[in-house]
């Protein structure tokens, strides 16, 4: 891991958003260390459910996207990674602002990712914490 270009794994990430789900909620990848993946999402309208909060699917979005995305920097080459397993906690709520997701390595098997993600604003406080099982398949 330590050979890793991280600011050309983080660019990569955010070229590969456009015109995907990841672009549509304005999820960016922003840090990257070798146990972790963090990326942040505005929290407006277009993630809001119709009491005017943040949706627990925009949440899961989320959460999803980066620590599948860590999978996928994170696997050995030529393998692919899919989402086999996610549960989602939804502790508190946001109107506005910025989310930040944190994908954390808790399992790094073979064939299975285990990741936890806490969700959180800017005062760093516990929006959501989830957690994704990927399965890792030989590309063929």
């Amino acid at each position: 891991m330590e050979n890793l270009n991280f600011d050309a794994i983080l660019h990569e990430l955010n070229v590969r958003t456009k015109d995907t789900l990841m672009g549509t909620l304005e999820i960016r990848y922003t840090a990257i260390g070798n146990t972790y993946l963090e990326a942040v999402m505005p929290v407006n309208s277009r993630v809001h459910q119709p009491y005017g909060y943040l949706h627990g699917g925009a949440s899961m979005a989320l959460a999803e996207s980066v620590a599948s995305a860590a999978s996928h920097v994170f696997a050995e080459p030529n393998k692919k990674v899919l989402g086999l397993e996610f549960s989602a906690n939804h502790l508190k709520t946001i109107r506005e602002g910025q989310v930040t997701a944190r994908a954390e390595i808790v399992h790094k098997g073979k064939t299975t990712h285990l990741w936890q993600i806490r969700i959180t604003d800017q005062d760093n406080q516990l929006i959501s914490l989830c957690k994704l099982t990927n399965i890792v398949l030989d590309i063929k």
